[in-house]
């Protein structure tokens, strides 16, 4: 008796709080899109170096590529830009990987120069919490990170 008791405090008390959140609904990523200047070349490295799956958009216009990045989060890329970036290291994606140290051949098979947080070339930083992590850019100068963080 006491613990059926003691389930439904617990249980209107939980409603409770809940009814009383009446506050906006948080935001969740829908998506990021990247504005880029040649449409197959940046199709390409995100699908064959970062590893993303391309997935359907409904424009079929041959100016957009969609990819998954997470439950329910995208990336668009979107053909136009009429000169590269130059971005600061601070403003980046970040994907993370099992392991950094086997994601580096593939950068090198594809002739993409990586760099530590300190610009330091062929270099990886590693963490105070252990995550190691590596940038470079992608073929319009937006800066990537590639870490092994595990979440």
């Amino acid at each position: 008796m006491k613990r059926t008791l003691l389930i439904l405090l617990l249980v209107s008390l939980h409603q409770a709080i809940a009814a009383q959140d009446t506050g906006s609904p948080k935001a969740k990523l829908n998506h990021i899109a990247l504005y880029v200047t040649d449409l197959t070349t940046s199709t390409a490295f995100y699908r064959d170096i970062i590893g993303l799956d391309t997935i359907p958009e409904p424009f079929h216009d041959g100016r957009h590529t969609w990819f998954s990045i997470g439950p329910k989060s995208h990336l668009h890329l979107i053909q136009g830009l009429k000169t590269r970036t130059g971005q600061e290291k601070n403003t980046h994606l970040c994907f993370s990987v099992a392991s950094v140290e086997a994601f580096i051949p593939l950068l090198t098979k594809h002739k993409v120069a990586y760099e530590n947080w300190a610009g330091e070339k062929n270099a990886v930083t590693n963490r105070v919490d252990g995550v190691k992590q590596i940038y470079f850019r992608d073929p319009d100068g937006y800066w990537i990170e590639i870490n092994d963080a595990k979440d």
